[in-house]
C-alpha cells in the first residue's frame, strides 16, 4: 500500500497523525517532485515523526526538513521486506540526501578448474558461474597474482589456456622454469597431479598445517626409500610453504571467513576500511568513501553494508565496528550471521587503514590545492589549473618508442585519462618528430570535442620539444592553454629544472622549495614513469616476449637461471644489482648492464 502527502499544501503535523506503526518505506520529496531522501522504518509513524519533532535541531536534518515539500510511504510486510525496497529506491534514483556508495568496485578471484582432468589455478573477475572452485575475493589484481605465483612455485601446477594445453608437443617455458610440471607432454601422472592440486586448494582454504604434514611424510617416506633426490625436493617444497606462511602479515587463530568493517568520520569526509579474511588468512584490504550528508555513523554502516552485500556474497561472519540499529534485518535479508565476539586485532588493524586512508586522501586534495594555486601565480594564470597533461618520450637506441601522456587534477592522477603511443614512422632517436606524432594525435581529439581541453600543457624537454609543442597547437589553431617545457638542469639533479615558455627571453627558474615546481617534478616524473612502462611491454613484446634476450652476454641458460630465481620478469624488474649477482653464473659487471638495460634512464 501507498501514502502520499499533498505536494501543494503540505501540513507534516496532520501527515505524521495519519501513519500507521507499521513497517515501511518512507519518501522526502523537494519542491520540484524530485526525491530527497529514502528511508526505511520498523514503524513509519514514529520515524517520520523524529524528523519534525522539536528536539531535533541537527543542522543536517533541519536543511532536509526546510526542503520538504511532501512525503510518500509504502508499507511493507516486514522490516527485512522494508530494507530490501529501500535498497532499490535508493539504488534507481540516488537520492541526494542519502549515503550513496560512488565505487563500484569488482574484485578479483582464485578460479581453480576442478572439473578438468588437469585442472589450471588462473586470475578470473566477474559472475562466479563457471564450473569450478573460487578463492577469494582478493583486494587487487596484484594480490591474486602474487598468490598465483607463490602457488605455481610451490605446486607447479598449470596457468595455460585450455586451446594452449591441449595441443602443446613439448614442454614450455613454465616447465624449463620449474614453474609447471608439464602435464601436457605427460611429465607427470594424473594421480601425482591431482595430489598437488589437491595441496593448494588446501592453501587457499587456509588448511597449511595439513599439507605441511604431509610434505613431510613425503620427505621421510623419499629418505627411508633412499631415494634423495626427491627427498631434497620435497624438503625445499616444504621450507618454501612454511616462508609463504611466516609472510602473512596477520593470520587468525581459527579458520574463519569473515569480513573486517570500519568506518571512519573526520570533518564531515567518511572512509569505509574493508579486510577480507578467508580460511583466517588475511587477503587485504580496500577502501570505499561514500557520499553521506545526512547520516550518522550507523546510518552510514548501515547503508554501506546494504548497498555491498546485496550485489555481492557475504562470508559467514560481518565484523563491524560501529553498531547498526537494523541489525536483525540485515541478517534475514543477507540470510547470513552478523559479526559477535568481534576480532579485537582484525578490527584495530581496519580502523586505523580507514583513518589512515580518510587522512591521507584529505591531506593530498588540500595540498594538491595549495600547488595548483602556486603554479597559478608563478605562471600568472588568471585561475587555478584544473587540468594538466603532460607528455614524455622513452626508448632505447631509437627503438620502440613510446610517448606517454598522464593528466592531473585538482583530485591528484586522473588515471583513467592516461594514454600511450606507439610512435612509428620517424627516425630512429628522433625525440622530437615522436613529440610532434604524439601531440597531433592527442590534441586532435581535443580540437574535436572528444578529449577536454587541459588548462596546463607540461612536455618532458627543452627549447626543441617547445617548439614542436607550440607547432602542433598552432596548425590546429588551438590556443588559451599555458604550455611549459620541463628541462633538467646541469647536474640533472631535482630542484634545478629549467621551465621554458613561449614568448619568455630565458627559462623561468623556481627556487627549490617551490610548490609549484614540485607539483611540476610530480607530474612530469609519473608521466616518465609511465613512458618506461609502455616502453618495456613494447620491447618486450618485439624481443620474443623477453626483455632479456636483447641484453649482451645473457645467453639462454642465464636467462633461465633469471627467470627461475626471481619467478619471471616482473621479478626481475624488481630486483636490484646485489639480488642479480646473487643468481648463478651472473657477476657484477653483467648484473650491472642487466639492470641499465631493464631501467634506462636511472
Amino acid at each position: 500500500m501507498t501514502e502520499s502527502s499533498d505536494v501543494t499544501a503540505f501540513d507534516a503535523k496532520a501527515f505524521v497523525q495519519r501513519l500507521p506503526g507499521r513497517p515501511g518505506v518512507y519518501r522526502m520529496l523537494g519542491t520540484d517532485g524530485q526525491i530527497l531522501y529514502v528511508g526505511k522504518a520498523r514503524s513509519l509513524k514514529a520515524r517520520v515523526g523524529s524528523y519534525f519533532h522539536a528536539g531535533n535541531v541537527s543542522p543536517k536534518v533541519q536543511a532536509m526538513v526546510s526542503q520538504i515539500a511532501g512525503i510518500e510511504v509504502t508499507l511493507t510486510d516486514s522490516e527485512t521486506e522494508a530494507l530490501l525496497l529501500e535498497y532499490n529506491l535508493i539504488k534507481e534514483h540516488k537520492p541526494r540526501f542519502n549515503v550513496i556508495l560512488r565505487d563500484d568496485k569488482s574484485f578479483p578471484y582464485i578460479h581453480v578448474t576442478t572439473e578438468a582432468r588437469f585442472p589450471r589455478l588462473n586470475f578470473y573477475r566477474g559472475t562466479r558461474n563457471l564450473p569450478g572452485r573460487y578463492f577469494g575475493p582478493y583486494p587487487s589484481a596484484g594480490a591474486v597474482r602474487e598468490s598465483l605465483q607463490q602457488l605455481q612455485k610451490l605446486f607447479k601446477l598449470r596457468n595455460c589456456e585450455d586451446t594452449f594445453f591441449e595441443n602443446r608437443s613439448r614442454p614450455c617455458l613454465q616447465y624449463q622454469i620449474e614453474r609447471c610440471s608439464a602435464p601436457c607432454v605427460g611429465f607427470i601422472t594424473e594421480e601425482e597431479y591431482r595430489r598437488d592440486v589437491d595441496s593448494a586448494v588446501k592453501v587457499l582454504s587456509g588448511r597449511s598445517e595439513e599439507v605441511n604434514a604431509e610434505l613431510a611424510r613425503q620427505m621421510d617416506a623419499a629418505s627411508e626409500a633412499l631415494q634423495f633426490e626427491r627427498a631434497a625436493r620435497v624438503r625445499d617444497q616444504l621450507a618454501s610453504l612454511k616462508q609463504i606462511q611466516s609472510q602473512q602479515s596477520v593470520t587468525a587463530a581459527s579458520k574463519r571467513d569473515a569480513d573486517v568493517v570500519a568506518l571512519a568520520t573526520e570533518s564531515g569526509d567518511h572512509c569505509i576500511a574493508l579486510m577480507f579474511v578467508r580460511g583466517g588468512r588475511n587477503l587485504g584490504s580496500t577502501q570505499f568513501f561514500p557520499r553521506a550528508p545526512l547520516g550518522d555513523d550507523g546510518e552510514i554502516m548501515s547503508a554501506f553494508l546494504m548497498q555491498y552485500y546485496f550485489t555481492r556474497e557475504a562470508p559467514r561472519e560481518i565484523l563491524l565496528s560501529t553498531p547498526i540499529v537494523d541489525r536483525e534485518a540485515l541478517e534475514s535479508a543477507l540470510s547470513d550471521r552478523a559479526g559477535r565476539g568481534l576480532g579485537a586485532r582484525w578490527l584495530t588493524l581496519t580502523q586505523t587503514n580507514a583513518v589512515q586512508a580518510l587522512r591521507m586522501r584529505a591531506l593530498d586534495r588540500a595540498g594538491i590545492e595549495s600547488h595548483l594555486e602556486a603554479l597559478r601565480q608563478d605562471l600568472q594564470m588568471p585561475e587555478a589549473p584544473q587540468r594538466i597533461e603532460c607528455f614524455d618520450i622513452s626508448h632505447t637506441r631509437g627503438e620502440g618508442t613510446v610517448a606517454s601522456c598522464v593528466v592531473f587534477g585538482p583530485e591528484g592522477p586522473v588515471k583513467s585519462d592516461y594514454r600511450r603511443f606507439n610512435i612509428s614512422g620517424v627516425e630512429p632517436g628522433d625525440d622530437y618528430g615522436a613529440m610532434r606524432q604524439a601531440l597531433t594525435r592527442r590534441y586532435t581529439r581535443i580540437k574535436a570535442a572528444e578529449i577536454p581541453m587541459p588548462d596546463v600543457l607540461l612536455i618532458d624537454g627543452g627549447k626543441g620539444q617547445l617548439a614542436q609543442a607550440v607547432e602542433v597547437l598552432r596548425t590546429l589553431t588551438l590556443s588559451g592553454l599555458a604550455v611549459v617545457a620541463v628541462a633538467k638542469g646541469a647536474d640533472r639533479k631535482p630542484g634545478q629544472e629549467r621551465l621554458f615558455i613561449p614568448g619568455r627571453e630565458g627559462p623561468l627558474i623556481l627556487p627549490p622549495d617551490s610548490p609549484s615546481l614540485h607539483l611540476i617534478q610530480r607530474i612530469r616524473d609519473e608521466a616518465h614513469r609511465f613512458a618506461i612502462t609502455g616502453h618495456r611491454k613494447r620491447r618486450a613484446r618485439r624481443h620474443n616476449e623477453s626483455a632479456l634476450e636483447a641484453i649482451p652476454g645473457l645467453g639462454p641458460a642465464r636467462r633461465r637461471e633469471l627467470l627461475k630465481q626471481f619467478g619471471g620478469l616482473q621479478g626481475i624488474l624488481r630486483a636490484g644489482v646485489d639480488d642479480l649477482v646473487q643468481v648463478r653464473g651472473i657477476g657484477r659487471p653483467l648484473a650491472q648492464l642487466i639492470y641499465e638495460h631493464l631501467h634506462p634512464g636511472a
